[in-house]
């Protein structure tokens, strides 16, 4: 199998945004694994990010090679280094940025055609990317980032708009033609242009999306089989898509080195942080991240502080604010001092795997990305969930109401970045319940049990990458 699979070369093109290339370098190295020469394409400052976490894979003897395009800020009116979406400084420079990445399509095929790979796995923000595959006789298949619930219910709401059905945005509407269990959800959770139906860049955008999809070879899923497997089922029989779950694709990061090395350089040693976790004992730890995108205002900063000291655990909260920035005022007075030896706060960069894998933590509040969700689910840890925007929403239905490991702090509308506003009596209420609740712990640690034996060899992530590469081999030359 291995001496057939280095027949192919697959090209990886992420988008540019951590949320999106931390899982895409993950699929990359499970494809190198098998023996398929891998090329990734990124931009120059992007670069770094791969190759960190690149480094302790290639040792392994498989072949991954990174080259580079030119991002064009100047001509997009963004300025000089924004090449990642989790740099844009404003909201209103994101339709820069996206007609920014329509500007990679040359350089891309001029690399399709030196290099002649066998096969475009690209980011679903590059709707263009079908065509260009199409032009060199390949193809194009699509990584969306999120798990086979969110795109169910989207495709849901595009089809059938129940939103539109309601009287008020805080009536709550069923989501039509879902399998399982009843889902409902009101129009304050749902992105504005949705509301309100606007007909802006982005919803443009995410139609170019659609029909790329569906012109598309299939899509790849970060996600495993006997976790959503009814919504798999729907996406590909129902909804027509063609898709391969091939997660939890973080799985494939086995030592400690290549967990603390995921993304970006971690902002504590990691050796210093597992020290820390290793004096507590098993489950009495609560993580506490949002993700690269999320910049709480300090008031809920405070709160969050007050929340944890209320809920009396010990925790990690990982903040993207460092001391030279805001000199700790959106901290309480003396909340620091109070807290040694019971928290610990990472300011920055987190290796998060390494942390959610550690026996000592116990609980896990996310915003419900689904790269943290995924991650929280492999490693056994219930979570409080505090979606903020994007498909969260939907991530938090799925946690909380379809596999019932979760607890939601009580969120109740889309806020893009800055996330809707909980007060500490709720933020310690839900740390304390999740930490507490001995039947959703045990869901959490079975579901973690199924995602580490999902990519075993044999087993349905492994036969569905498998599968995905024999159809790849037989695809027409």
């Amino acid at each position: 199998m291995a001496t057939e699979n280095h027949k192919l070369h697959i090209f990886f093109f992420p988008f540019l945004a951590q949320g999106h290339i931390i899982p895409m370098i993950d699929i990359a190295k499970l494809f190198a694994s098998r023996g398929i020469k891998i090329t990734i394409i990124t931009t120059p400052l992007n670069l770094p990010h791969l190759t960190t976490s690149l480094e302790t894979h290639k040792s392994h003897g498989h072949i991954i090679t990174i080259k580079t395009i030119p991002f064009p800020s100047q001509e997009a009116g963004l300025p000089q280094g924004c090449e990642n979406a989790d740099t844009i400084p404003s909201p209103s420079l994101y339709s820069n940025f996206f007609n920014a990445t329509k500007l990679l399509q040359q350089p891309l095929e001029q690399l399709l055609l030196e290099d002649h790979p066998d096969c475009l796995i690209a980011g679903h923000f590059y709707p263009w990317a079908t065509d260009s595959a199409a032009k060199f006789g390949i193809p194009r298949i699509v990584f969306h980032g999120m798990g086979s619930f969110a795109l169910c219910v989207i495709e849901s709401l595009n089809l059938y708009q129940p939103y539109k059905n309601v009287s008020s945005d805080s009536d709550p509407f069923v989501i039509p033609n879902l399998p399982g269990k009843e889902i409902r959800m009101t129009r304050m959770v749902l992105p504005d242009y949705i509301k309100n139906n606007d007909d802006n860049f982005f919803p443009r955008l995410l139609k170019e999306v659609r029909e790329s999809e569906e012109k598309s070879f299939g899509v790849i899923v970060n996600s495993f089989y006997e976790l959503d497997g009814v919504y798999a089922d729907h996406y590909k029989k129902v909804l027509k898509r063609k898709a391969w779950l091939i997660g939890p694709v973080s799985l494939c990061n086995r030592d400690i080195k290549e967990k603390a090395s995921r993304g970006k350089q971690a902002s504590i040693d990691e050796h210093e942080c597992l020290k820390w976790l290793d004096s507590k004992k098993p489950n009495s730890v609560v993580y506490v991240c949002f993700g690269t995108r999320t910049n709480f205002l300090e008031h809920q900063l405070k709160e969050i502080a007050m929340g944890l000291e209320g809920s009396g655990q010990n925790f990690i909260w990982v903040v993207k604010r460092s001391r030279e920035e805001e000199d700790d005022e959106w901290l309480p007075e003396g909340f620091e001092k109070r807290m040694e030896g019971k928290g610990l706060i990472i300011r920055g960069w987190a290796p998060q795997v390494l942390i959610l894998d550690h026996e000592a933590v116990g609980g896990f509040v996310t915003h419900c990305g689904w790269n943290s969700t995924m991650e929280g689910i492999s490693a056994g840890v219930p979570m409080v969930t505090w979606p903020v925007s994007g498909e969260q929403f939907y991530n938090e239905k799925f946690v909380v109401e379809v596999v019932g490991i979760g607890v939601a702090v009580g969120v109740k509308k889309f806020a893009m970045m800055v996330g809707d506003s909980i007060e500490k009596d709720a933020i310690e209420k839900a740390v304390k319940e999740i930490v507490e609740a001995e039947e959703r712990r045990n869901k959490a640690r079975k579901l973690g049990k199924m995602a580490r034996e999902a990519v075993e060899g044999g087993a349905s992530s492994y036969s569905h990458l498998d599968s995905l590469i024999q159809e790849l081999l037989k695809f027409p030359n």
